[in-house]
């Protein structure tokens, strides 16, 4: 070891010691982002069917009990694509059958804006605003020529999320049938760390399905609420509001700003200012309570996050891998943190007191010789067997 030059100031070596550290850091996470950004088509396919992973193995280790593995595995996801594709038809059809009468309302909204502008206080003219009218569709006219291209990159974008959502749904299908053993042959050469990179990876599962689970609950509340105040005011397009609503609800605080945004423009569309201010005051009020009671309550035990690591964590994923790197940022975030203390040698995730049943204790066909000869619990291991000598008799003090 050199011995420190007594030329250099200790503060100043102490600053640079800290510099080059930071700079390997940064070069580092500098080189993952970017390798992540090359394989996006990878990555996010399968930090997506990780989620779905969360959400459906409940009801995949379920119907193990009556069925094989293989059939469970099928049933879940064909139970999955056909919630999804009912959804999907019935929110299509509402949005065929209403659709137009929302353009028409949205056209006589316009109207009565420009009258307003004309007769209000702001007194503008006709004129004027022919002229701005005028002027955004000079600037369309000059974009006109980017459209070939455009619709290049459409027809690309669209083959890269077929193909994502064919490598989604072969990943969630082994995920949920071989999903321990995939675990247990990632961790096979670790050697002597593995048990602690076991326990850290069970933390995180743990961590992940039940932050999936209290996420969904929330978004249901959250969407139906507002598809009943929707219904009341007779605000057409209710069920595919009601589902931008619920999957807006999967990105924390900002999701649900442009979702409600949405459904507060329908709303002064069709049924003017008065109606928005009401709708926008119920969603406020509604929000408010889902932040103070339903998070806490659900998700908030196992993902205690302040809104700016939120908001940090989302700004991130964004830039990462824009509206589907957001919707996962918060999820990642909070495995990463609760997997770091169980690296560390932490016995249990905090705050998690300890999970109800960790899977390295199942007992059944799935869990390890080793697993079904343990003792079920330590007083196991304190009680004699009844044919040791002593084992019957009471202590002597």
């Amino acid at each position: 070891m050199t011995e420190p030059d007594p030329r250099v100031p200790p503060a100043l070596a102490v600053a640079a010691a800290w510099c080059w550290r930071l700079i390997v850091i940064g070069i580092v996470v500098y080189a993952i982002v970017h390798i992540i950004d090359s394989l996006r088509l990878v990555v996010l396919p399968c930090a997506v069917a990780l989620l779905l992973c969360a959400l459906l193995h409940p009801l995949t280790e379920r119907l193990r009990r009556w069925m094989p593995s293989l059939a469970a595995t099928w049933l879940t996801m064909l139970l999955a694509l056909g919630v999804l594709g009912g959804v999907g038809t019935f929110v299509g059809i509402q949005a065929n059958d209403q659709f137009p009468y929302l353009v028409e309302r949205i056209q006589y909204t316009v109207k009565q804006a420009q009258q307003w502008l004309v007769t209000g206080p702001f007194h503008l003219k006709n004129s004027q605003l022919q002229s701005a009218v005028d002027e955004m569709l000079k600037q369309l006219e000059q974009q006109r020529g980017k459209v070939v291209g455009t619709v290049f990159t459409g027809a690309t974008v669209a083959g890269e999320v077929i193909a994502s959502i064919v490598f989604l749904f072969f990943v969630t299908f082994f995920l949920l049938k071989d999903g321990r053993g995939i675990w247990n042959w990632l961790i096979s050469g670790l050697g002597r760390h593995r048990e602690r990179f076991d326990r850290a990876g069970r933390a995180s599962w743990e961590t992940l399905s039940q932050y999936v689970h209290g996420t969904v609950i929330v978004a249901a509340i959250h969407s139906v609420v507002m598809a009943v105040v929707l219904a009341i005011m007779g605000v057409p397009l209710v069920a595919p509001l009601a589902v931008i609503i619920f999957f807006g609800s999967f990105i924390p605080i900002v999701g649900i700003l442009v979702a409600g945004a949405v459904a507060v423009l329908v709303v002064f569309s069709v049924k003017g200012g008065i109606a928005a201010l009401v709708f926008l005051g119920i969603l406020v009020l509604e929000q408010q309570l889902e932040g103070h009671v339903l998070q806490p309550l659900v998700v908030g035990r196992w993902v205690r996050f302040h809104p700016l690591a939120i908001i940090l964590a989302i700004t991130v994923g964004g830039v990462v891998a824009g509206i589907p790197g957001a919707a996962v940022a918060v999820p990642t975030a909070a495995v990463i943190y609760r997997a770091i203390p169980a690296l560390r040698g932490s016995p249990v995730p905090t705050p998690a007191e300890a999970p109800a049943k960790p899977p390295s204790l199942a007992r059944g066909r799935d869990a390890e010789p080793s697993e079904r000869d343990a003792p079920s619990s330590p007083e196991d291991e304190s009680e004699p067997p009844p044919d040791e000598p002593g084992a019957g008799e009471p202590r002597r003090s």
